[in-house]
């Protein structure tokens, strides 16, 4: 297929970013609110219950929604098509395998605030198993279920390194475009990334646990990766930094979501943070 043809899938992808963006906001945004007056931080599940009940929640469920659909799907077209150029060698198809993933676990959550916008119940998940803990439950009475969930915590935990990876490396700057935005404030974005591969190899060790164990009740999600660094040393001090770190995340989102380059429709001549910051590198040296 040429770029022309693919180009619709852009306002579908910055759709999808947006609406991640909204619900790193809406998680972060509640946890800080809840450690500033002495409470404890949110996972998703109860992030979105809380946010159902407050004044705007409902119009803001139905985005976070149609953003998670609209993620969903550009994950599924970016796999497809190769949007991105990862390529058909093992490790190309591996990243293609995980935007698969990771668009079914993002449409998950899409259809969590769907239903939160039709049902009374809190959601909260006080008293009651987060999805993670039903899912793993659900996996391990499957055959060779262990093993699957095995597997599933160890990619999770690879997707942590990853994201921890990608923010040392400042790998993100590969598909952002360059403009005096994204060139600023680059620290925040690189902060962002490291908070969410923080949180994701922290499920993702939960997971791996709750296989060995056999015992779903291990696994947890962003609540139980929370309530675990609070049991730290500076636990609460912990736990507001990697909010914040998430507050960044969030920033993040909303960046790909208007700067984001899409190889395949982009075309090679755009100017994005990498190759500006390789060629301020190589006029250093010159």
């Amino acid at each position: 297929m040429s770029n022309q043809d693919l180009s619709w899938a852009v306002p579908v992808m910055r759709a999808g970013y947006a609406g991640r963006g909204v619900v790193y906001l809406v998680v972060a945004g509640f946890s800080l609110f809840a450690l500033w007056h002495g409470g404890q931080a949110k996972g998703t599940s109860s992030a979105l219950a809380q946010l159902e009940r407050s004044t705007w929640g409902g119009l803001v469920l139905f985005l976070i929604f149609v953003g998670m659909v609209a993620y969903a799907i550009w994950r599924s077209l970016d796999a497809t098509y190769d949007l991105e150029e990862y390529g058909t060698d093992g490790k190309g198809m591996v990243a293609r395998a995980g935007m698969i993933v990771t668009g079914i676990n993002h449409l998950a959550l899409g259809i969590a605030a769907f239903l939160l916008l039709f049902t009374s119940g809190s959601g909260e998940g006080g008293g009651g198993s987060s999805s993670i803990v039903k899912a793993v439950d659900t996996v391990m009475g499957w055959p060779a279920g262990r093993w699957l969930v095995g597997i599933a915590g160890l990619a999770t935990l690879g997707a942590g390194i990853y994201y921890g990876i990608k923010a040392v490396k400042e790998k993100y700057r590969e598909h952002l475009r360059a403009n005096s935005f994204t060139t600023r404030w680059n620290w925040v974005l690189k902060a962002g990334v490291l908070a969410q591969g923080v949180i994701v190899t922290i499920i993702g060790c939960f997971i791996v646990y709750a296989a060995w164990t056999a015992n779903p009740d291990e696994a947890g999600g962003v609540g139980e990766a929370f309530s675990w660094l609070n049991g730290q040393i500076y636990g609460q001090v912990l736990v507001a930094i990697v909010c914040v770190g998430l507050l960044g995340f969030a920033i993040f989102c909303f960046v790909n979501a208007a700067y984001r380059v899409v190889p395949k429709v982009a075309g090679d001549d755009v100017m994005t943070l990498a190759r500006r910051a390789k060629q301020k590198a190589e006029r250093k040296v010159s």
